[in-house]
């Protein structure tokens, strides 16, 4: 019996992970295009260079979290990849809306940046970061459904990524809420989750995050 085209569509994980890092890059190439340079005509001395940056707080403030978040985000995808013998259609366009959500950054970090104390402008960028967890979320428990991770993974293996996964997202849910008082604080709680998980391999600041 010939094999039909969903069957044989999409194995190849070598091309989804190029694919993946190549949308990554992209995305955190045009983050850095919206930081410009004050105009020199308008700057004369070091004081009117220091009130030239001072608006640009924002924009960095901004890059900065976002860039922190795709390469948590990066690290997490590529952790998953690691555990997968294979890849299969379904998987692949898991991962293609995956990477939709990542392209969605430099946009959702622009509006942060402009509208920085609107809530509106910041719980959009709270729902980018909530596409992208229920995105790798959906990935992992699909290939533990499907059959698709290495014999050697464990039950606490799988049961510590999926765990990763949801207390990220409550995490940020939570940072998300507190834009009710000041977006501000929001953006603060995010940053403080964000550098637990770059450094908690070696802090251990939460207990097996």
């Amino acid at each position: 019996m010939r094999a039909t085209y969903n069957v044989i569509a999409g194995q190849s994980l070598e091309r989804l992970a190029a694919l993946s890092d190549g949308v990554f890059a992209i995305a955190l190439t045009l983050l850095v295009l919206d930081l410009h340079v004050p105009a020199s005509a308008s700057i004369f001395s070091e004081r009117d260079l220091w009130h030239a940056l001072t608006p640009l707080a924002p924009q960095f403030v901004a890059y900065l979290m976002t860039f922190m978040t795709i390469g948590l985000f990066w690290v997490g995808q590529q952790t998953q990849f690691s555990r997968f013998t294979r890849c299969d259609r379904d998987l692949a366009w898991i991962h293609i809306g995956f990477l939709m959500a990542v392209s969605l950054t430099p946009f959702s970090t622009a509006l942060l940046a402009e509208f920085i104390t609107f809530r509106i402008a910041f719980v959009a960028y709270w729902l980018n970061i909530f596409l992208l967890g229920i995105a790798l979320l959906a990935s992992w428990r699909y290939a533990t459904r499907a059959g698709l991770l290495k014999e050697d993974t464990s039950d606490e293996i799988r049961q510590a990524m999926e765990r990763r996964i949801v207390v990220a997202q409550a995490l940020y849910a939570f940072g998300a809420l507190l834009c009710i008082v000041n977006t501000y604080v929001s953006i603060a709680v995010i940053v403080l989750v964000q550098l637990n998980y770059i450094f908690a391999p070696r802090l251990r600041l939460l207990y097996r995050l």
